[in-house]
């Protein structure tokens, strides 16, 4: 689904002293299972995850994502994927204060209608939440129920990626597992991308991608992690 070729990130451009983010690396991801990228801070583990949604653009490089070279599109062509393509869960949940959870992840889809909130409803309570935990506003949640909200407004549009950093640091030892166990079993039919320091939330990954220094340090499959 994914094949990166010589992928470089450079900051500071303009000053002596360039900040190589990502240094020039090769990496193929696939349709689909549970891949990990792990990494100390500065790693360029998130960097890199930026990179592959369009979120940044990459110094130099090439990112084809389904044959399609998605470095050098243009900005309506990047909300376009990103819109159809591709879903984001990160530390943070960022639900709308004043809405519902039901609303947060409603205001998400790409088409509106009753039908979407049925949809939104069955995500919401496949990840267990219940119809009064779906009507109330994220400051009456838990961390957990806040951060599974987020992960069904995540799943509204159904992605074929869904890119998650650092989903469970801001959880406890449950609930982090809790999230990771939702993000494998979609992970059966998609591609999910998970941004993490921590390994003990990688046990059921398919593979695992360290990095270090803005470049990648090791590839380990299921067997060995």
């Amino acid at each position: 689904m994914f094949e990166i070729k010589d992928i470089t990130m450079i900051y500071d451009m303009d000053k002596a002293e360039k900040v190589y983010a990502l240094k020039g690396f090769d990496l193929t991801l696939p349709d689909k299972g549970l891949i990990g990228i792990i990494g100390p801070s500065g790693s360029g583990k998130s960097t890199l995850m930026y990179c592959l949604s369009t979120l940044k653009k990459p110094t130099s490089g090439t990112i084809h994502y389904n044959d399609k070279e998605i470095t050098n599109l243009r900005d309506s062509e990047r909300e376009t994927l990103r819109r159809d393509e591709f879903g984001f869960v990160f530390q943070r949940h960022f639900l709308v204060p004043y809405m519902s959870a039901l609303d947060n992840v409603t205001v998400a889809a790409a088409k509106n209608g009753p039908q979407t909130v049925e949809k939104a409803k069955d995500i919401l309570t496949s990840l267990g939440l219940g119809n009064t935990e779906i009507s109330k506003r994220p400051s009456k949640l838990s961390g957990g129920q806040r951060q599974r909200a987020a992960i069904a407004r995540a799943m509204i549009n159904s992605p074929k990626v869904l890119f998650a950093d650092e989903p469970t640091a801001a959880l406890d030892h449950d609930n982090a597992f809790l999230v990771m166990e939702i993000l494998k079993k979609y992970s059966s039919e998609n591609l999910v991308v998970v941004i993490t320091h921590d390994r003990s939330i990688l046990k059921d990954a398919d593979s695992v991608i360290e990095m270090w220094d803005g470049d990648i340090s090791a590839v380990k499959e299921a067997k060995d992690i």
